[in-house]
Parts: structure tokens; C-alpha cells; sequence
């Protein structure tokens, strides 16, 4: 229970990689808030996270991260309710791939305003509750795909670029604040994002290997900083 007494917010955390660093989070003893834009999604894992050990310090906490006066209200009021805020774990993501001649404006904007304004929002709105704190952690799940490139997702590597780029320049602004800033890069996961997943379940990560990086990364002594992380397959399936 090392986090014992610290309070996180997991963004995206209704399933895949966000439910399972709750889990993972909850579990070393941090009272942890998981945001979804759909309330019966936060009800549902909130529900289930109950079950796991410290559980019941789980907090729901419906959140658009597009939509900045929403993720104030919401980081605002738990920081209120629990005292405080330690860690902030951007997850939230979507992707919508298509090649950039048929993509529509609606999609490009739903991708970039998710995967890195609404990450933005989520840093602006915890940024004074942290420092409050004297320090804490942001960590933030980019991918691969940030820095390979591959066609039918311009929008989604781009968000993830920026995402990166973002990461490091946040870090390099508020590490004298104690604020430490991480982005994590997993390759391919197990999961049903983007209607992507269960094709390469026999070598692909899983989300609680995401998970377990960013336990270790909140639990490092404080004079260190690994400021990103890449994460991959360690037997990918092999091309012909």
C-alpha cells in the first residue's frame, strides 16, 4: 500500500489500459477517480473496481476531457473532496483511422482534441492542485504510433506526436515545482480501441502490462525521473 494517502485521477479509466491502471492503482492504496464521458460506463467500472483491494476508495467522476470548464468542475471538486491531488494519469484517447483524404473535419477534431487538448485541459486544471502538494506525478499514455508513423492514421499518430512534444516541454516546466511528467509508449495492445484488438491477442501487450509501468513510475524516489518510457511486444508477430 505505498501510495497509501495519495489521491489520483485516471482519465479514460471505464476499460482497457485506464481501468486496468486504476486497478493497479487502487490496489498500492491510492484513492483513485475514474472519468468516462458515458455515466452508465463510469458507473459500471466504478462497480467493478469496487471489488479489487481498497476499492472502496474508488471515485466517479464523469468528464469530457474536450471540454475544458467540465474537466475544472471535476478535478476541482475531488481535489475538494479528498484533499488534495497527486497524480494525474492522461489516458483518455481515441482513434479514428482513415486516410487523410477521406477523413472528415469532425473526426480530425474528436482525435486532436482528445488525445491533446483534452490533455492540456486535464494538465491546466491539476496543475495548481499538485503544486499545492509540493509535487506529484503527470503521466501521460501517448504510443508508438507518436514516433512510426503509418498510413490511414495521420490524425492519431499526429495527436500522439504532439502528445510527446507536449510531454517533454511540461516536464522540462514544472520538475523544480516537484511535478514530475512522464509519457508512457506502449506498441500494440490488447484492447477494443479503435475497433483494433483481438486479431493479435496471442503477442500483443495487455493493458495491465501498461499498468505495471505506471505503478513503478509513481513509486521511483523522488530524486529520479524517468521521463519516458517505451513499451513493446517482446515477440511481436513476425512479418513475411
Amino acid at each position: 500500500m505505498q501510495l497509501a494517502g495519495k489521491v489520483a485521477v485516471v482519465t479514460g479509466g471505464t476499460r482497457g489500459i485506464g481501468k486496468a491502471i486504476a486497478r493497479r492503482l487502487l490496489e498500492r492504496g491510492a484513492t483513485t477517480a475514474v472519468t468516462g464521458t458515458s455515466l452508465r460506463g463510469v458507473e459500471e467500472a466504478v462497480r467493478e473496481l469496487r471489488g479489487v483491494p481498497n476499492g472502496a476508495n474508488v471515485q466517479p467522476m464523469w468528464c469530457d476531457v474536450r471540454r475544458y470548464q467540465d474537466v475544472e468542475k471535476s478535478i476541482n471538486g475531488l481535489a475538494q473532496r479528498a484533499a488534495g491531488l497527486d497524480i494525474l494519469v492522461n489516458n483518455a484517447g481515441v482513434g479514428i483511422f482513415s486516410p487523410v483524404a477521406e477523413m472528415s473535419l469532425d473526426d480530425w477534431r474528436t482525435v486532436v482534441d482528445t488525445n491533446l487538448t483534452g490533455v492540456f485541459h486535464c494538465c491546466r486544471a491539476a496543475l495548481p492542485h499538485l503544486k499545492r502538494r509540493g509535487g506529484g506525478w503527470i503521466i501521460n499514455i501517448s504510443s508508438l504510433a507518436g514516433k512510426n508513423a503509418f498510413p490511414g492514421a495521420a490524425a492519431y499518430c499526429a495527436s500522439k506526436s504532439a502528445l510527446n512534444a507536449f510531454s517533454e516541454a511540461l516536464m522540462q516546466e514544472v520538475r523544480h515545482d516537484g511535478v514530475r511528467v512522464a509519457y508512457v509508449m506502449p506498441g500494440s495492445v490488447v484492447t477494443d480501441f479503435g475497433g483494433r484488438g483481438q486479431e493479435k491477442a496471442n503477442w500483443a501487450l495487455m493493458p495491465d502490462d501498461v499498468a505495471q509501468v505506471v505503478a513503478d513510475l509513481v513509486a521511483h524516489p523522488v530524486r529520479s525521473l524517468p521521463s519516458c518510457v517505451e513499451i513493446r511486444p517482446s515477440q511481436p508477430s513476425k512479418k513475411e
